[in-house]
């Protein structure tokens, strides 16, 4: 019989490419992968030989309850070896990995884990956004825009009082509390960008402060999964934007000439 194992794994937050290294070796060595509804599909062909199971959630939708989840990973373990729990971004970020763990382990069934690079991170960065600048931001939150209690985290509030950088994650369907509260700490001009589909080939963004965005997300029909980023940080977007441009502009007439 095959050892009982079960390693949660970080896929990154949606482009192919972002997984890591270890991530590949992990799933390569898979008899089952257990994936989540923000993993790229393409990634389980990493694991050839494993069960793929779908037990991930969209628009509110359940394959599987945490609980079944759970279950089908213990009775897995046992039937058929190694479980790798694939999960969008990083797991120990608002991914329940480390619960997970802790259940299988109550099980004497072995276990790792793989880090991820988190969509909190990496999104942002894709569209020019650092989370920290100097002269802009000094610190950043990540903050869960929805709690298990399905309300807005009260952290976004307490947020809204500092200078950081906030990017929010399962945040969309409390955009417009979260607008709310940075607009009674008198953010209303503080820059925003919200970005869908992060690293994906359909990504889709809108730009704009806590008081147009509301706007720009109903012009352009913006919706989960999206990473909501506020702060100063934010125009660092639209001036790598304008110098890209530049370079562009006079770099043509040389290309014009070059193959004339």
């Amino acid at each position: 019989m095959k050892q009982a194992k079960l390693t949660v794994v970080g896929a990154g937050p949606g482009d192919p490419d972002l997984i890591t290294i270890k991530a590949i070796k992990t799933l390569a060595t898979a008899d089952v992968v257990l994936y989540d509804a923000l993993v790229n599909p393409v990634l389980l062909d990493y694991a050839p030989n494993a069960e793929k199971i779908f037990v991930g959630k969209r628009k509110g939708c359940y394959v599987y309850q945490q609980e079944q989840i759970n279950d089908l990973i213990i009775s897995r373990a046992f039937s058929h070896g190694h479980v790798v729990r694939l999960k969008g971004g990083d797991p120990f970020i608002f991914g329940r990995g480390a619960e997970e763990l802790d259940i299988v382990r109550e099980h004497a069934i072995e276990t790792a884990m793989v880090p991820g690079i988190s969509s909190a991170l990496a999104v942002p960065a894709y569209q020019g956004i650092p989370l920290t600048k100097r002269g802009s931001a000094e610190s950043f939150w990540v903050i869960t825009g929805t709690t298990k209690s399905h309300k807005m985290s009260t952290d976004v509030a307490l947020a809204a009082q500092s200078n950081a950088t906030v990017a929010i994650l399962m945040g969309m369907s409390k955009l417009g509390e979260i607008v709310s509260a940075f607009a009674k700490a008198g953010k209303e001009k503080i820059p925003v960008a919200i970005i869908q589909n992060g690293t994906r080939d359909d990504e889709k963004t809108g730009f704009g402060t806590i008081e147009t965005i509301e706007k720009v997300v109903a012009e352009k029909k913006l919706t989960s999964p999206a990473i909501i980023v506020i702060g100063k940080v934010v125009e660092n977007r639209s001036i790598l934007s304008e110098r890209i441009a530049a370079i562009q502009e006079k770099e043509l007439p040389q290309k014009q000439l070059r193959y004339a």
